[in-house]
Parts: structure tokens; C-alpha cells; sequence
């Protein structure tokens, strides 16, 4: 990857640092709501990551999956596990909430994450993967990041066009991923772009490993500042990933890299 444009700089540059006399939960607390029968792992990519950079993390699955629930709270030991019935006493709390990392096509989550979204409108959002597929795009405010692929991009498009990427009027934050990532602001049509990435990117998961760590960061940053640094870092770790290795990595080798590649770049800058 190129060396960092001025705007990623700038970015970086505002990174906070946590104090030394700060307490636990200062320096970032994040929800993540994800996770089914189907797609078990998703969410977990998503939690390893964001734990390497939040204080605290909290994590609800759907309620059929008590044995998805049951297994994370035997092995998930960086964060909590949470019933859905708590769920809204932990979004009060949580600086940012994750959704969708995992979470099927399904008339369940389209009523709980349009639900969600309309009773904390204020909240700070990220929208990822099977959430986003069943969003109400009406719904998105200036608060609110999502994060789609091309395929998922033309889904929202079908649905409004407030998504035209040569007209892009939607009221919220968008992450668009691929070779080229595109980061967009709200009613802004010329985004930013981060290049990078490689081949074996394509893996399952990279998507959740960069859906953990942008939320992870915007719990302490804009989230136009959280988009760049998370899609540059993505890359960045899978760069490095395939200089030692080529393409054969995976999304569990990528949420281990990025730690150490984020704090290189922190120290270059």
C-alpha cells in the first residue's frame, strides 16, 4: 500500500490515545448483536477484533441460538454474553452498537433491527451483513454507518435511490467495500477511496473482522475518521498477511495482524 494520503493521515493524527489515569469503560464500550444457526462464526471475528480495542464488549445472539449463546459463554472470555431480553439496558450503555454480523435473511431480524434502529434513532450504529440486507433505508441517520459489499450496495439501490453512487443522497455514513473501498458522508457524493487488499481477502469473515474493528473504533472517533482507519488497516494487515504467506490466510489470521499493524502505522505517523 501507497503511503498514507493526507486525509488518512489526518485521521490517524486523531486517534486518542487512552489516558493513564482513565477507568475501565472510558476508552470504549461496544454491543454487537449478531450471530444464528447458520452463520455461527461470523460474529466471533467481529468480537475478537473489536476486543483488542475497547474496554468493554458486550454480545447478544438471537435467542434461538442457545447453543451458539451457550458456547460463547464457556469460551468468550474478552467480553460478556448477554440474554436478548437485557439487550436495551446494554444499548443505553454501549457507546456503539454492531449489528448484523452473522444474522440471517429473516423476518425475525427485520423486525428487531428496524425496531432497534427507530427506538434509538441517536444511538451510534454500524449496519453490517444480514441487518443491512433487511434494513428499512429510511430509517438511517447521520449517526449511522453501514457497511455494504457491491452485491449489497445494488440491494439498497433496488430499494431507494438515495444509494446511486454517482448521486448518493443517503443520510448516513457508508463504508462500500471491495478492491477499492469507498467511504461516503452523509448526502456526499465524492467519496474518499482506500486501495489495497489482495486476493486473499476474498476468504469468509474479512468482512466481520472490518465490521468489529470500524466499530470498535468509532466508539472514540468521528465516523468518518473510524470508515478510513478501519478500511486502511484492513488492507494494510492483509498486505502483510500475504507478503509472509501469500493468499493462504484467513479471516483468524487477519483479526490477529491488525493489532500489531495498527499500532506501526499509529507510530509512523
Amino acid at each position: 500500500m501507497t503511503d498514507l494520503t493526507p486525509i488518512l493521515k489526518s485521521a490517524f493524527q486523531q486517534i486518542p490515545f487512552p489516558d493513564s489515569k482513565s477507568h475501565k469503560g472510558q476508552n470504549g464500550k461496544l454491543l454487537i448483536i449478531g450471530g444464528s444457526d447458520l452463520f455461527h462464526a461470523a460474529s466471533k471475528w467481529s468480537l475478537d477484533v473489536a476486543s483488542k480495542i475497547v474496554d468493554m464488549l458486550f454480545y447478544a445472539s438471537t435467542p434461538s441460538n442457545n447453543k451458539l449463546i451457550k458456547e460463547a459463554k464457556e469460551n468468550f472470555w474478552n467480553g460478556i454474553v448477554i440474554e436478548r431480553k437485557n439487550i436495551k439496558d446494554y444499548i443505553k450503555e454501549a457507546d456503539v452498537v454492531l449489528i448484523g454480523p452473522g444474522m440471517d435473511r429473516s423476518f425475525y431480524t427485520k423486525r428487531l433491527v428496524n425496531g432497534l434502529l427507530k427506538k434509538y434513532a441517536d444511538k451510534k450504529w454500524v449496519i453490517d451483513a444480514g441487518a443491512l440486507q433487511m434494513l428499512d433505508a429510511h430509517l438511517l441517520n447521520q449517526h449511522h454507518i453501514i457497511t455494504p459489499h457491491h452485491q449489497e450496495m445494488d440491494l439498497l439501490k433496488r430499494k431507494s435511490d438515495l444509494f446511486n453512487e454517482k448521486n448518493y443522497q443517503a443520510n448516513c455514513y457508508c463504508l462500500l467495500k471491495g478492491p477499492i473501498d469507498k467511504v461516503y458522508s452523509p448526502k456526499n457524493s465524492q467519496p474518499t477511496e482506500v486501495k489495497g487488499g489482495n486476493a486473499g481477502m476474498t476468504k469468509g469473515g474479512t468482512g466481520d473482522v472490518l465490521a468489529g474493528l470500524l466499530a470498535a473504533l468509532y466508539c472514540q472517533n468521528s465516523a468518518l475518521n473510524s470508515c478510513l482507519i478501519a478500511s486502511y488497516i484492513n488492507k494494510k494487515a492483509g498486505e502483510e498477511l500475504y507478503l509472509q504467506q501469500g493468499p493462504y490466510f484467513n479471516s483468524s489470521d487477519l483479526v490477529a495482524n491488525i493489532p500489531q499493524v495498527l499500532w506501526e502505522t499509529l507510530q509512523k505517523i
